[in-house]
C-alpha cells in the first residue's frame, strides 16, 4: 500500500477522484487483458498534462514507481503493475478534453484517453476516420505507446506514420513537459522527438495528447474470401492483387481453418460462409475501398473485384482454388471473431510476429511439421496480417492440461517459437504489441548490447525515474 502521507500529497494535485486506493476501485487497473494480473499500491487519474506533470514529478521525487496504463487492452503485460505491491498506475481514461479537429490540415489534437471507437464515431460525420483497425478498442495514449498496426496496415500504415505529434511528460523531478504537438507534416528543422515516445511502452515518457493525421472515411468498399491452392501460392495471389488493384487494396488478412473454427464454434450468430461448412485449410480475407462516392457509369468495386479475380483465376499457374465476393460486415465480422474465438477454446499462448512477406507462410508451415513432436497437446490457430508480415500465432492448450498449465512449460514453448521466429526466420518477437513482462526475457535476449546500452543512456537522460512496465536498457 501507499503511505498515507503520499496518498494525502497525490489527493491534493488531483482531487478526490484523481486517486483510488479502495481494493475494488484498483481490480480492474490491475487486470490486463490476458492472464495477466499484479497488485498497484494506488491508481492515479490524472485529468490534464499539467496535473499528469505534478503527479510524476512527486513520486520521481519519492522514489514511487509508475506504471503508465491507457486502455489496458495490451497483451504482453505492459501496462499492468507487478505483484510487489509497491507499483503505481498512472491511468489516461480521464485524459479526454482535448479533441480540436482540423478538417483543412485533416488532423486531430487530441487527449490521450480518447477511446479510438469514441474518435471514430466523432470523426464520421465529418467523412474522416483515424485508420488503424483493431479488434480491441483502446485509448489513444496506449496506441502511440505500442505503436498499432491493424488490419489495414496494408494501406493506411501503422500509429508511427499517422502521427504528426505528442506532448510528453518525463519521468523527471521536474514532470517535464515536451511540447512535440506539431501540425505539420513536413517540419525537418531537428531531430523527430515524437518517434522516441512511439512504440517504446511509455518507458522514455508519458504521453498525454497527440496530433493524428486522419483519412478519408472509405465510401466503396468490396470483400472477398480468397482459397489459395497452398502455401506456396499465398505470395504469387498477393502480388497479383497488388499489380491489378493497387492502392484500392487495403486488406489482406490470412485465418487459418482453426481459428476460423475456433470463431464460427463460439458466435453462434456468425454464418460459415463455405460450402457444405467445410472451412479450408487457409482463408485470405481481401478488402478494396475508394474514399469517394459511387459516380454515374462507374464501375462498382464489387465488380472490380471479380473482375480481377477472374483473370487471376484465368492466369497461368492460377494461385486460387476457391474466391466469393460477399458483404464486408458479415467477412469482417468472423475476421474481427477470431481472437475472441481462439480465447475461448482453451488456455492460449499467444505469438505477435513479424516476418518479411514470403516467409510467413513458410514459418507457419515449419511450425505445423515441427509443433506436435515436441508439444502434442497444442493446437495451432494463426491468423493475421499476410499483406504487412504480421502473423497473430496462437497456440491453444486444454483448460485441464495439468502439465501444459506449468511456467516451465509455457517457457519452453515460447523459447522454442521464438527461436525458429527470429534466429532462422530473421523474424520479430513483437510485431506491434511493444514491449512488456511477457516478452521482456527475448528483448533482452535478441537486442545487441550496443543497442541496449544507447536505450538505457536515453532513458537515463529523458525519464530517470521509474516509469513502466518495460526494461529497454
Amino acid at each position: 500500500m501507499l503511505e498515507s502521507r503520499h496518498v494525502e500529497a497525490l489527493r491534493l494535485l488531483l482531487g478526490e477522484k484523481g486517486i483510488l486506493t479502495a481494493a475494488p476501485d484498483l481490480a480492474s487497473y490491475e487486470t490486463g487483458a490476458r492472464y495477466d494480473r499484479g497488485q498497484a499500491a494506488a491508481v492515479l487519474r490524472p485529468g490534464s498534462t499539467e496535473e499528469v506533470s505534478a503527479v510524476v514529478a512527486y513520486c520521481v521525487r519519492h522514489g514511487i514507481p509508475l506504471i503508465p496504463q491507457s486502455g489496458n487492452t495490451g497483451l504482453v503485460s505492459g501496462s499492468t503493475p507487478d505483484m510487489s505491491g509497491r507499483e503505481v498506475v498512472l491511468s489516461l481514461d480521464r485524459m479526454t478534453d482535448g479533441f480540436a479537429l482540423d478538417i483543412d490540415n485533416r488532423s486531430l489534437r487530441a487527449g490521450a484517453g480518447w477511446r479510438l471507437s469514441d474518435v471514430n464515431r466523432r470523426l464520421e460525420e465529418h467523412g474522416l476516420f483515424f485508420p488503424i483497425d483493431l479488434g480491441a478498442d483502446p485509448r489513444l495514449g496506449g496506441m502511440l505507446a505500442t505503436n498499432t498496426g491493424g488490419s489495414r496496415f496494408l494501406k493506411y500504415g501503422d500509429v508511427r506514420r499517422n502521427t504528426l505529434g505528442l506532448t510528453v511528460v518525463l519521468a523527471d523531478e521536474a514532470g517535464t513537459i515536451l511540447h512535440l504537438a506539431s501540425d505539420l507534416r513536413k517540419n525537418n528543422t531537428g531531430v523527430d522527438w515524437k518517434q522516441i515516445f512511439i512504440g517504446t511502452s511509455g518507458a522514455f515518457g508519458i504521453i498525454t495528447e497527440c496530433v493524428l493525421n486522419l483519412e478519408p472515411l472509405p465510401r466503396q468498399v468490396a470483400t472477398a474470401y480468397l482459397v489459395p491452392r497452398g502455401d506456396a501460392e499465398v505470395m504469387p495471389l498477393l502480388r497479383a492483387m497488388e499489380e491489378r488493384l493497387g492502392s484500392y487494396l487495403s486488406a489482406f488478412e490470412g485465418m487459418s481453418a482453426n481459428a476460423i473454427s475456433a470463431a464460427l464454434n463460439h458466435v453462434p450468430s456468425l454464418r460459415n460462409p463455405f460450402e457444405r461448412g467445410e472451412v479450408p485449410a487457409y482463408v485470405i480475407l481481401a478488402e478494396v475501398s475508394r474514399s469517394w462516392a459511387p459516380r454515374e457509369g462507374e464501375q462498382s468495386l464489387d465488380q472490380v473485384l471479380e473482375a480481377v479475380l477472374a483473370e487471376i483465376w484465368e492466369s497461368e499457374a492460377a494461385p486460387l482454388a476457391d474466391a466469393f465476393v460477399g458483404p464486408a460486415h458479415e467477412m469482417w465480422a468472423l475476421r474481427h471473431a477470431l481472437s475472441e474465438g481462439v480465447k475461448h477454446s482453451g488456455r492460449l499462448i499467444a505469438f505477435d510476429l513479424s516476418f518479411r512477406r514470403g516467409d510467413i507462410m513458410g514459418f507457419c508451415a515449419r511450425m505445423r511439421a515441427e509443433l506436435p513432436a515436441l508439444f502434442p497437446t497444442v493446437r495451432i490457430c494463426d491468423f493475421g496480417h499476410v499483406g504487412d508480415g504480421g502473423v497473430h500465432f496462437n497456440l491453444v492448450v486444454p483448460k485441464d492440461d495439468i502439465v501444459a498449465g506449468d511456467a516451465d512449460f509455457e517457457r519452453r514453448l515460447r523459447d522454442f517459437v521464438f527461436k525458429v521466429a527470429v534466429e532462422d526466420f530473421n523474424g520479430s518477437f513483437s510485431a506491434e504489441h511493444a514491449i512488456g513482462r511477457k516478452n521482456q526475457p527475448y528483448y533482452d535476449l535478441y537486442t545487441a548490447r550496443n543497442i541496449r546500452d544507447l536505450a538505457a543512456g536515453l532513458k537515463a537522460l529523458l525519464s530517470p525515474g521509474a516509469l513502466g512496465a518495460a526494461r529497454f536498457g
